[in-house]
């Protein structure tokens, strides 16, 4: 996991829940490649399932408007 992260250079935290319970029961979970979007509180508030094209103008919109109501 921490090769990844570093290869790919990901700035944003990443979690890694090994036992399933948060992702699974809490979240869940479906199925690679899944994206879960979380606010400062710990709740879940989007998910989408399958590639997106998070380089979009409309996803950075998204993105962007999330990072602002915080």
């Amino acid at each position: 996991m921490r090769k990844a992260v570093t290869e790919r250079g990901y700035t944003a935290p990443v979690l890694l829940d090994e036992s399933g319970d948060v992702a699974g029961r809490v979240y869940g979970v479906w199925g690679p490649p899944t994206v879960y979007l979380i606010d400062r509180e710990g709740r879940l508030v989007g998910r989408a399932a399958g590639p997106r094209a998070w380089e979009s103008p409309a996803a950075r919109a998204l993105i962007e408007s999330l990072l602002a109501s915080g």
